[in-house]
């Protein structure tokens, strides 16, 4: 099943308190929920709450609880050559690149103007975008490339023929990781 709290990140940015305590019982609230409805793990899809996230996973430690990043960091860390991770969202490109460690061979892009596509309903054109900058990074010698956000998974395929690289998402890496955990 599905649970959206769509305000979340909005009020993360508007309210300006960080990841108050409200904010964790919003997060806790939304566990205890797919708890009760029989979830038998949870994966969270916004890498912006980790502490949040994690607090989940205190309340419940049986259960797989997942950050929407960490499996995919985790499959990229196990492969070899150097990794392309294209963003639509530039803060991500800060955040998201010290979680595979200092060893990894990395280079970003962000793939401008994707986000503002999509919000805007033309998937065609975020694909586009992705897979350009995918293409950009596979031109500097990038030999698989990561797509940083759930929302850029639509455009896998398109960055997979733009390239003929291997391209990893974190909405693959994740449901496949919850998957083994849950087996």
């Amino acid at each position: 099943m599905n649970l959206l709290d769509d305000s979340l990140s909005a009020d993360l940015a508007r309210e300006g308190r960080g990841l108050d305590a409200a904010m964790h019982a919003r997060f806790l609230a939304l566990a205890d929920y797919a708890v009760a409805t029989g979830a038998e793990g949870i994966l969270f899809t916004c890498s912006a709450f980790g502490p949040c996230i994690d607090a989940v996973a205190a309340r419940y430690p049986a259960m797989p609880v997942l950050k929407p990043n960490e499996a995919m960091v985790v499959e990229a860390q196990a492969g070899t050559g150097r990794l392309g991770l294209v963003a639509s969202f530039a803060p991500t490109l800060v955040s998201m690149p010290p979680e595979f460690g200092a060893g990894m061979a990395l280079d970003t892009a962000l793939a401008e103007g994707a986000l503002d596509a999509l919000n805007r309903g033309d998937g065609a054109r975020h694909d586009a975008l992705i897979a350009a900058a995918a293409q950009r990074l596979a031109k500097n010698g990038c030999t698989r490339i990561a797509l940083a956000q759930f929302s850029m998974a639509r455009a896998r395929a398109a960055c997979e023929a733009a390239t003929g690289l291997q391209v990893l998402t974190t909405v693959d890496s994740a449901v496949a990781a919850l998957r083994r955990r849950l087996a």
